[in-house]
């Protein structure tokens, strides 16, 4: 595929995590994909993970735990089979009220057509301080 067709993969994928179509997502994964969001262990959805099963443990990471959610991508740049974006991700932890918002960079790379490598950069602090519980409620 050339940058523009790869663009267009990403962007799709997006979409589809917007309307919550986590299969579009995974029908896009190469069965060996390799999907890295690096942060702490108070994120459920942190982690290295391989295959679309495992990918599927992230989304659902994501999809039990937050609410209002909002993914924003701004800007693309592609090269070869590389497709880097950048933008917001936003919402709100369910189990404790508390909002983020965090500026996110994604690195993906494409191999015929679909994902096999994803690579994410975020502000995983700020995750972390909406996930934990008040310091008065831990008392």
């Amino acid at each position: 595929m050339n940058e523009q067709a790869n663009t267009a993969l990403i962007q799709r994928l997006y979409a589809a995590f917007s309307k919550g179509d986590i299969q579009t997502i995974l029908d896009h994964l190469t069965p060996d994909v390799e999907w890295v969001f690096e942060g702490p262990a108070i994120l459920p959805w942190a982690g290295a993970r391989r295959g679309p099963q495992e990918v599927l443990g992230f989304f659902s990471g994501i999809a039990t735990t937050q609410s209002g959610m909002k993914l924003t991508m701004d800007e693309f740049i592609a090269q070869g089979d590389r497709v880097a974006s950048f933008g917001r991700y936003s919402g709100t932890v369910t189990a404790t009220g508390k909002k983020f918002d965090s500026p996110v960079g994604h690195l993906f790379v494409v191999r015929d057509g679909k994902v096999a490598r994803f690579i994410n950069m975020g502000d995983t602090a700020a995750y972390a301080e909406a996930y934990q519980a008040s310091s008065s409620a831990k008392a």
